[in-house]
């Protein structure tokens, strides 16, 4: 693997970050790694049709409209013509490869996942013997003892670490990590917690068929990496807090649980969206963010004071998000930007948004133009149930607009 990131603050010409409420977690550092091999979104239809020996012109047309409409342009992916060739059967129908797929798997998840992690505690600066708590969230792996487990030992942790792993949460398991790491960081004094996300499309990969049109959309849409943060409470004075987690809140909606479906097969998870997705996360999404934001003491927040961090599901979700709550149209340039460069990442993405968001205002800082940061925003994402997770978050980095 290669492609590790992390975000560095400690040397960027920035005014000195705003001092997080005494007890509240913050995210102290953040990093992510990728696998290596780099796919341009314009080759992935002749790729893929050649790869899975797909010659269905309607097919390849319908593939070549999605790669269109996603907006993606790179993505990192696992599957290479090497493992291809290692294990033909994989883009053969019908045939029980369960076995193979998480041979390959479970090793790229706990590789991706340490080598972001290593990345992130080198962004943090602390010691890694500091590390009290790990979560560890992935939907690529099906083993026991599971990933967590894996992780610390790949990467020297204490055995007497504390472990939490959250499996098969999909696409809001990130900002569920992030959830889980506050309550840790707020109930354990002193503690710093490991959040680690590690995802690949292998276990789901599968040659296209006109009987399953949906599993195009995953083709066009889904990449693979690893994503990182260290998360504490009180930070110490050579620590830089660039977000405080305010509050959190999970919600899931009754009677959508097939909305987003995955199901574990001998030929792997078979994956489906339903089309209705981004018009019930419109319906939901404005009731869910008032009530996360009058978790701030003194509200008085409206949408365009705050900054939105939003796990970018697909261009649908995050078109009819604004328009719902009437976003400016640069709000979601954070998400948009971690859809094109990544595609949709599944748990990862949402840290490669707040990547973007530490970046965007290191170059504002940098350039000096006067513009003012948001200090308060929503961090959200919407994964299977269907489930809303979101955190009421603090930007450190930026100049308070709202005292």
């Amino acid at each position: 693997m290669v492609n590790t990131t992390d975000v560095d603050t400690r040397h960027t010409k920035q005014a000195p970050c705003m001092a997080p409420n005494p007890g509240k977690a913050t995210i102290l550092a953040l990093g992510h790694a990728f696998p290596q091999q780099l796919v341009m979104q314009d080759y992935v239809v002749d790729g893929f049709m050649k790869n899975t020996n797909c010659d269905d012109p309607e097919l390849k047309e319908k593939l070549t409209r999605l790669c269109k409409t996603t907006t993606v342009k790179t993505r990192y992916v696992v599957m290479s013509e090497e493992i291809l060739r290692n294990y033909p059967e994989l883009a053969q129908e019908g045939l029980p490869t369960m076995k193979q797929r998480l041979d390959i798997s479970n090793k790229a998840v706990t590789q991706m996942a340490t080598e972001a992690s290593l990345a992130c505690l080198r962004s943090w600066g602390g010691a890694l013997s500091a590390v009290t708590h790990l979560v560890y969230v992935s939907s690529s792996e099906a083993r026991f003892p599971g990933g967590d487990l894996h992780l610390a030992r790949a990467l020297g942790l204490s055995p007497d670490v504390r472990r939490v792993m959250l499996a098969f949460t999909g696409c809001s398991g990130g900002v569920a990590g992030l959830r889980v790491a506050k309550g840790l960081a707020e109930s354990c004094p002193g503690a710093r917690v490991l959040l680690a996300t590690s995802e690949t499309t292998i276990v789901g990969f599968r040659p296209p068929s006109p009987d399953r049109p949906y599993d195009l959309v995953g083709v066009a849409l889904f990449g693979d990496g690893a994503g990182a943060a260290v998360i504490g409470a009180d930070p110490a004075p050579h620590e830089r807090p660039l977000f405080e987690l305010h509050a959190a809140l999970q919600r899931f909606l009754p009677d959508t649980e097939k909305t987003i479906d995955g199901r574990l097969t001998e030929e792997g998870i078979k994956f489906q969206l339903g089309r209705e997705l981004p018009h019930i996360i419109e319906a939901h999404v404005e009731d869910f963010c008032k009530k996360l934001m009058r978790e701030r003491d003194g509200g008085g927040l409206s949408y365009d004071d705050m900054f939105w961090a939003v796990h970018p599901g697909g261009p649908a979700i995050l078109t009819k998000m604004e328009g719902r709550l009437g976003l400016a149209g640069d709000k979601l340039r954070a998400s948009r930007s971690a859809l094109r460069d990544f595609g949709n990442a599944s748990s990862n993405t949402i840290v490669y948004v707040l990547e973007n968001m530490v970046e965007e205002t290191r170059r504002r800082m940098e350039a000096e133009d006067g513009e003012e940061e948001c200090e308060w925003g929503l961090i959200l994402a919407f994964g299977p149930g269907i489930t809303f997770e979101g955190i009421l978050a603090r930007n450190l980095q930026a100049c308070a607009r709202h005292t």
